[in-house]
């Protein structure tokens, strides 16, 4: 006997009975269930497996392939979808593997001094040339390190006789910022870059300094650098003023550590703030170290700041600031 399967007969729809034995009907209907059950682990499994296989392409394209961060394989930080295929690639044959494309070399900057360096060819080889003529083949860019000297100063001192007594005129010293420091301006314009942009500690600017042969202690570059940050107050003071009377300034704040803090802890948190503002060629960078996170420093910093935007993040202590 053969059954043809259509929409079950409901029996509350119609006066008529079953076609099927009610034992038929409810083990088809289980049956169903079990198959949609499944047809749903098979979808959640599929979907599982493209996502892996998408991992698997983006690590092996991150291990082998060209770094960038632009690059079309890296996979999203927020989306728990796998991202779209990229677009099939025409499969390569053995005879003609596919070329790793090269970015070009960028040129030396034209504003770099020069010096030109000239191949010369041999009497003998050039011997019966009808001319001569230079190409440039190559570019090679020279850094020399750091040059030490010791510069001496002699002053030159004139006599005079005025009313049979002797007069003594000496040539001008030039005004150093730490007075009779035995070091060049030039010196501790390199310490302040050294220790504040590339990040060196003085320990290693010590060894630096002694193997090109100048013996400084750190402790000797501490005091200099603290001397430095009074001499160079009004300096600070001038740049906070043109700061602060700009259209647009940034506003940070950052956790840090001092070792030697009186009444606190080594391990306990002090601030740095950092504000950036000015004319857009000319920006502004000034950091300020404080005990405090409290919005008192914020609105110490910005106080005379009439400018109409301040960007920072959501910290609750610019809040006074934005709002007046």
């Amino acid at each position: 006997m053969e059954w043809e399967l259509s929409t079950p007969y409901h029996p509350t729809l119609s006066g008529a009975c079953s076609p099927w034995p009610e034992t038929l009907h409810e083990t088809l209907f289980k049956q169903q269930q079990i198959i949609e059950q499944q047809s749903r682990i098979i979808a959640e499994q599929q979907k599982r497996l493209a996502l892996l296989e998408e991992q698997i392409r983006w690590l092996r394209a991150k291990r082998f392939g060209p770094s960038s961060e632009q690059s079309h394989e890296q996979l999203s930080l927020f989306e728990d979808e796998p991202p779209p295929e990229p677009p099939a690639r025409e499969p390569q044959s053995p005879e003609s593997p596919s070329k790793k494309r090269r970015g070009g070399r960028k040129g030396l900057s034209p504003d770099l001094p020069r010096q030109t360096i000239y191949l010369r060819l041999s009497d003998e080889e050039k011997a019966g040339a009808v001319e001569t003529f230079f190409v440039k083949v190559k570019e090679e860019l020279d850094i020399q390190p750091a040059k030490v000297q010791v510069l001496e100063y002699w002053q030159e001192k004139a006599v005079f006789i005025e009313s049979g007594q002797r007069q003594l005129i000496e040539a001008e010293r030039p005004r150093h910022p730490l007075g009779k420091a035995t070091v060049s301006t030039a010196f501790l314009a390199y310490l302040i870059v050294a220790k504040y942009c590339d990040a060196l500690p003085l320990y290693r600017l010590e060894g630096i300094f002694t193997r090109y042969g100048g013996s400084v202690t750190r402790t000797t570059l501490a005091r200099w650098l603290i001397q430095l940050s009074l001499q160079l107050q009004p300096l600070i003071n001038l740049m906070r003023d043109e700061q602060l009377a700009s259209n647009y300034i940034q506003g940070d704040e950052t956790r840090i550590q001092v070792l030697k803090e009186p009444g606190l802890k080594p391990t306990s948190h002090k601030w740095m703030w950092i504000m950036r503002g000015g004319p857009p060629d000319r920006p502004i960078v000034l950091f300020e170290y404080d005990r405090s996170r409290g919005k008192a420093v914020a609105e110490r910093l910005l106080e005379d700041f009439s400018g109409h935007y301040f960007q920072s993040d959501g910290y609750s202590g610019y809040d006074g600031i934005c709002q007046r």
